[in-house]
């Protein structure tokens, strides 16, 4: 049988900027699950909890890892196989409502209930809330700025309107959060009883099973500090964590993985987890914590590049299609060792192949792209920084320093998980830096022992 790679449709399914849309059978064949190297059915657990233990009892569940690890895509995983147990499934990306730098507690209550309104219209479900209504008017009054909002207006609508003026100014923001501070309670009542409350009664009516709300990308928010001294992370979270957890539906955050490493993080784990941890997504290992190849990782990742190539064939068929995509086995697997089991990662240095030339990629090809990476991501590492990683290297594990949390957010060492736990590597493409090489010459008489 002759299977004939798609140049065009090849090149929109490895597009590192979009998740994998899993609701869709063509790109669900995409899909490869990561579960058996990650160490543990990650989605499965969210999953269980809502339709197994609590499937009529509010949920609030937490879930976090490195961005671009394959989050989004695990979600919309969640969200598709909720909707076949007959759950209403509300997924939002956060950071297309809200400013990721400047987010307040009643920014997410109000991006949920507009979201969720919005989601009811198309079910054709509409909910009157009072509240909100007065609300909306008593906010236009303070603001003395004009908003186009009809009387009785939609929940969504109102909301939607009131978000793009204030989005316009800043100093209009802070007004606005100065203004509804004081009444984040009485939000958070009326988004449970006249929304939540009456859309579950609702869609089970309808036959649904109940309410989800996914919130993704809120692992995005800025870590920077406020005037309190705390982190905008530890101020939504953890400090307000309790009021984030009182919604009335089964709600899934995604949180920054720093909070994982806070002195707080119990605190985290008991006011908005109540008591549960958040579930981490780690790298895919395509090495083991001793610095051998994980074999198993490895053809995982060459499976997840090249199911976007060949998608209609069997995964036992498809490594005798490498020669289409590449010059060789040992060409594809340079890439997936040098992405370190990062999904979008290697979809990124893949994608850069493609703006090259044409499969099948030749070595040169490659190691340009490498290249490329390596003097982009070695470029903001300073001094400081490099002594860093250099002792999460020697020590596998990361402090829950600040300092610490930077080379986290900003990829240049990644977390692991196997049979002993949690483990940390700096990023490949780092590795093979000038300033990392001459460092291992004098230190990797210290790792041997620690392997």
């Amino acid at each position: 049988m002759q299977f004939d790679l798609d140049l065009e449709k090849f090149y929109q399914a490895c597009n590192p900027s979009r998740p994998l849309m899993m609701g869709n059978a063509t790109e669900r064949q995409y899909y490869i699950d990561f579960a058996s190297v990650r160490g543990g059915k990650i989605i499965e657990a969210l999953q269980r909890t809502i339709t197994k233990i609590a499937p009529d009892s509010p949920t609030c569940q937490l879930f976090t890892g490195h961005i671009g690890c394959g989050k989004s895509t695990e979600l919309l995983r969640l969200k598709a196989e909720l909707e076949q147990q007959n759950f209403h499934v509300v997924y939002f990306e956060s950071t297309q409502i809200m400013d990721m730098g400047d987010v307040d507690v009643t920014d997410i209550l109000l991006g949920i209930a507009g979201q969720v309104d919005e989601s009811l219209k198309n079910l054709k479900i509409k909910v009157q809330v009072n509240y909100f209504s007065r609300l909306f008017t008593e906010v236009v009054d303070f603001l003395q700025t004009p908003i186009d909002l009809e009387v009785g207006a939609e929940l969504s609508v109102g909301i939607a309107k009131i978000t793009a003026k204030t989005k316009e100014s800043p100093q209009l923001r802070r007004r606005l959060r100065d203004y509804l501070e004081p009444r984040t309670e009485n939000i958070l009542n009326s988004i449970n009883t006249e929304l939540l409350g009456r859309a579950t009664k609702e869609l089970k009516a309808k036959g649904k099973r109940g309410l989800v709300v996914i919130v993704d990308n809120l692992d995005r928010v800025d870590i920077r500090p406020l005037a309190s001294g705390r982190s905008l992370p530890e101020y939504l979270f953890i400090d307000r964590g309790e009021q984030l957890r009182k919604l009335n539906c089964h709600v899934v955050y995604t949180i920054p993985l720093a909070l994982t490493f806070s002195n707080d993080s119990a605190l985290l784990q008991h006011r908005l987890g109540g008591g549960v941890a958040p579930k981490l997504l780690p790298m895919i290992p395509v090495i083991l914590r001793t610095g051998e190849v994980n074999e198993k990782g490895l053809e995982l990742m060459r499976q997840m590049l090249l199911a976007r190539a060949f998608p209609d064939v069997p995964s036992t068929k498809r490594l005798d299609l490498i020669t289409k995509v590449f010059d060789s086995t040992e060409t594809l697997d340079r890439l997936c060792l040098v992405s370190g089991g990062h999904v979008r990662g290697l979809l990124g240095l893949f994608f850069d192949c493609l703006r090259e030339q044409d499969p099948p990629f030749d070595r040169q090809c490659v190691e340009m792209v490498i290249q490329r990476l390596r003097d982009e991501s070695a470029k903001p590492i300073d001094a400081p920084e490099w002594e860093l990683i250099f002792q999460v290297v020697l020590n596998q594990r990361v402090k829950g320093d600040i300092e610490y949390h930077t080379l986290l957010r900003s990829l240049f060492v990644f977390e692991y998980h196997d049979h002993q736990g949690a483990w940390f590597a700096v990023n490949p493409v780092l590795a093979e830096t000038q300033q990392f090489q001459l460092w291992w010459k004098d230190n990797k008489d210290k790792m041997k022992g620690k392997m």
